[in-house]
């Protein structure tokens, strides 16, 4: 094979080599534009914000976000400061609207707190705050102990589940929640109630000892007890029932003949006997008969 034929063929080899490179790269840019699309506006932070925080303007900037943009993203700088931050936002991630309290409401635990919702402080221990791992973000159910009005010393201590499935909002002045989970010994909680659980739980925190129980949040399945005692939990038999009066026999019912009293017996009077009197004359003979009177009974 001649020179000239294999420079022609290296020459051939090199020119498609590089037509097929520049189409791959124009072919790859326009999809990759299209899958891009229009760039738009957003706001983003310029740092980590945990919630609590109160929005400055150095802590947002003005940033391109490729394709459409998130639900509730702000694109004005005049929304977003001022604002207080209810969830983590994180550098460069855009702020959404959902993420900030309303404007006016500052910031702080207050405005993490929903509308129609309430902050009670319950004050725990080591035991009642489920040994610190009671922080923001953990469910938990509330438990009482104490003996019912009424029932006298007899009936012994009494422990129920009051409230159940309860988000603990802060522990202590700490309302960031820990990722790990860590434990913290604090001396009060806020838990996130209704204003009729405030009222139950404000009860009961003031006339019956409380401990949280630590549960799992994505178990929300409210199971109703019927509480324990201290009777039943040592195995004391339930006191007897009060002994009825004994049941008297049914007597059969007799038929009683009733006899007739006897006809009164009429005492009979013999008759009186006549006095006969024999008299002779001579040769005759008569007899003379006398009857006898009766004798008068005294009435």
């Amino acid at each position: 094979m001649s020179k000239r034929l294999l420079s022609v063929l290296a020459f051939a080899f090199i020119v498609s080599a590089a037509a097929s490179l520049l189409l791959y790269k124009a072919i790859s840019s326009r999809m990759k534009r299209e899958e891009k699309g229009p760039m738009t506006q957003v706001m983003v932070a310029t740092r980590n914000l945990p919630v609590g925080t109160l929005i400055s303007d150095l802590d947002v900037k003005v940033g391109s976000w490729p394709g459409p943009l998130p639900p509730q993203a702000i694109t004005k700088k005049e929304d977003v400061v001022g604002r207080g931050v209810i969830a983590n936002v994180y550098e460069g991630e855009p702020i959404l609207d959902s993420r900030l309290a309303p404007k006016g409401a500052g910031a702080g635990l207050a405005a993490t707190i929903p509308p129609g919702m309430r902050a009670v402080a319950v004050r725990v221990n080591e035991v009642v705050g489920v040994a610190g791992f009671a922080v923001p973000g953990m469910r938990v159910d509330v438990l009482v102990m104490g003996q019912p009005p009424g029932g006298g010393a007899g009936a012994g201590t009494i422990t129920r589940t009051l409230l159940q499935n309860i988000e603990v909002l802060s522990a202590g002045q700490n309302i960031q929640k820990d990722a790990e989970g860590k434990p913290v010994t604090v001396q009060v909680v806020n838990l996130l109630v209704t204003p009729e659980q405030a009222e139950i739980l404000s009860l009961a925190s003031n006339d019956m000892r409380i401990q949280l129980v630590l549960r799992n949040p994505l178990d929300t399945k409210e199971i109703q007890t019927p509480g324990t005692t201290a009777a039943a939990l040592l195995g004391r038999v339930a006191p007897p029932a009060p002994e009825s009066r004994p049941k008297s026999t049914p007597v059969k019912a007799q038929h009683v003949v009733k006899k007739e009293a006897p006809a009164p017996v009429v005492a009979q009077r013999k008759a009186p006997v006549p006095i006969i009197v024999e008299v002779i004359t001579g040769s005759q003979r008569r007899e003379t008969k006398f009857q006898q009177q009766e004798e008068s009974q005294n009435p």
